[in-house]
């Protein structure tokens, strides 16, 4: 946050069924296996150069919402992306990552002249999930499905196919908390093989965080000076 204001992570509307405590291996309901949903999941990362999408993220507390972000998010592989806020906070940006993989941090409106570079890990930028402002694109979330349906899963896995979409949830290490678990539930779409929803819950079934991606738009290029990289921006402070 910048004083006091939280900034966006990404990373998640829930579905509270319990899932039983049985062998990893297991498969409530129908639809294709861990192994499966996985390899589409990295095919379709693979294809991808870039993309851009309206992100939400609405955060909770013993269960009741306390804000709600809203931002537009692009990414370009390796490791580029930018946050345009839409609310709260209007019109600023966070741009990743210069030559020493800082984060520009430029407010909007007036307050642009007080730009400055952090490091991921500044306290500014923490966040109550536990996720970095530079773990935020979509192929460390797949990473992190793979993880949450195979070896960091505890119990069952549910599978639901909702027509376009397909629903998983499972109970795993908190991707982002060590020692804590966590109840998930995963949104993918099926036409793109690309999240769409990811929704934390504790493993009682109380809402945490809910991450919505609008339309993923694929992208191969972006304008010139659009990220740090493309002109590697000195202004500002440091950490």
């Amino acid at each position: 946050m910048i004083k006091g204001i939280a900034l966006p992570l990404l990373f998640l509307v829930a579905s509270p069924s319990f899932l039983a405590a049985a062998s990893p291996g297991e498969n409530v309901g129908s639809g294709p296996t861990a192994v499966e949903i996985i390899s589409h999941l990295n095919s379709s990362w693979q294809k991808v150069r870039g993309y851009q999408t309206e992100t939400e993220v609405a955060e909770y507390r013993n269960g009741k919402l306390q804000i709600t972000k809203s931002f537009l998010y692009s990414f370009r592989k390796p490791r580029d992306f930018r946050i345009d806020m839409h609310h709260p906070h209007r019109g600023t940006s966070l741009i990743c990552c210069d030559a020493e993989g800082k984060i520009l941090v430029r407010p909007g409106g007036i307050g642009a002249v007080f730009k400055k570079r952090l490091s991921p890990d500044n306290r500014l930028l923490a966040d109550p999930s536990g996720q970095r402002i530079d773990q935020t694109d979509l192929g460390l979330l797949i990473r992190n499905i793979g993880h949450s349906l195979t070896d960091q899963r505890r119990g069952d896995m549910k599978v639901t196919d909702e027509g376009g979409r397909l629903v998983v949830e499972s109970v795993a290490s908190d991707h982002f908390l060590p020692g804590v678990l966590t109840r998930y539930r995963f949104v993918i779409e099926k036409g793109t093989w690309l999240p769409a929803q990811v929704v934390e819950l504790t493993p009682e079934g109380v809402l945490k965080r809910v991450v919505t991606f609008g339309t993923v738009n694929l992208l191969s290029d972006f304008p010139p000076g659009f990220f740090i990289s493309d002109r590697e921006d000195r202004g500002g402070g440091g950490r």
